[in-house]
């Protein structure tokens, strides 16, 4: 490994931060982030959510992981947060994770469902990004930043976190070329399905049971999916690698070549894709998959078991068990 791939060293550890760390995939990464030696501080809006996943890392690993409450569309409380990593622990790897997952036909939602996504990935990405860039120049320090195959191709009935992602990817690349020179690295991440344990967290709308029905079942199919802390491990290693950009899973892999030779006819897959996919019943407010009932129909709900299996064994490691605000990932 040469110097370029090492984390420098402290006597207590490099500094990482990573956002939407209290569950899923981002206590997966921080998870990982620990067994590499670092400092860790996991962020998110909840409390209590937080001390749970510090006592999961603490019973997995025998290490204290530093906890931070902290809403990343509010840059003020991002700034003081980066600061506060910086002076304890020094800021040599930043993560920025934190999202929310809605599942819903285009009719189903508003404006303020594509603000909310885009204030939560997007902006909060954006804030954690500009407030940490002037320590990870003084480190020569490494970003991460966690987009998603939704950004790479327009996905049906999740538009708003698509156009959110996409954002980020852009992010990601500009500031990949713009901080090369100060030696800061910039990884673009896009993981295609992963199976986070995320899916009764994620927020449905219109024909709510039957948009749970298929997302819960996609989520989870081994052919489609792929294991969440393989995937975390993956990440951290191209963060540290300096990675330009990784992309997971082959699912997404094939979406992004297929979406970058013949943008026309992927366009017109997801459109046929869409025609099966639930119509909404009505513009009623999103609801957490927690709360959906069973789909209609046996088939449905024998591929909703089906799918769903695997990623139900993920919610207690995963940190997913009790419904809480709408971070997820």
């Amino acid at each position: 490994m040469t110097d370029r791939t090492r984390l420098p060293h402290r006597s207590k550890g490099p500094g990482a931060l990573v956002t939407g760390g209290s569950r899923g995939l981002g206590l997966f990464m921080a998870r990982r982030l620990v067994e590499r030696g670092c400092v860790v501080t996991i962020a998110a809006r909840d409390a209590d959510e937080l001390a749970r996943a510090a006592a999961r890392l603490r019973e997995d690993t025998g290490i204290t992981v530093r906890t931070a409450v902290c809403d990343v569309r509010d840059r003020t409380a991002v700034r003081a947060l980066v600061r506060e990593v910086h002076e304890r622990d020094g800021l040599d790897l930043v993560i920025a994770n934190a999202g929310v997952i809605q599942v819903a036909p285009v009719e189903a939602v508003g404006a303020s469902e594509f603000g909310d996504a885009m204030d939560t990935m997007f902006f909060g990405a954006l804030h954690t990004s500009l407030e940490a860039l002037p320590y990870l120049r003084e480190t020569r320090g490494r970003l991460g930043l966690i987009g998603s195959v939704g950004g790479l191709t327009g996905v049906p009935h999740l538009l708003p976190y698509s156009c959110a992602k996409a954002a980020v990817g852009a992010l990601a690349e500009g500031l990949h070329a713009e901080a090369a020179a100060s030696g800061v690295s910039v990884t673009a991440v896009h993981p295609g399905l992963m199976r986070t344990g995320s899916h009764g967290q994620a927020e449905f709308g219109g024909d709510v049971d039957a948009e749970f029905g298929w997302f819960s079942a996609a989520a989870g199919a081994p052919l489609l999916s792929m294991d969440a802390e393989r995937a975390a491990r993956r990440i951290v290693d191209a963060v540290i690698q300096r990675r330009a950009r990784l992309v997971l899973t082959l699912p997404a892999k094939a979406a992004q070549l297929a979406h970058g030779v013949a943008p026309g006819l992927t366009t017109r897959l997801s459109g046929a894709v869409a025609r099966v996919l639930p119509t909404a019943s009505d513009r009623g407010p999103l609801r957490q998959g927690a709360e959906a009932g069973e789909p209609r129909g046996p088939i449905a709900k024998l591929l909703r078991t089906w799918g769903s299996a695997r990623n139900d064994r993920v919610v207690p490691r995963a940190n997913q068990e009790e419904p809480g605000p709408r971070t997820s990932s």
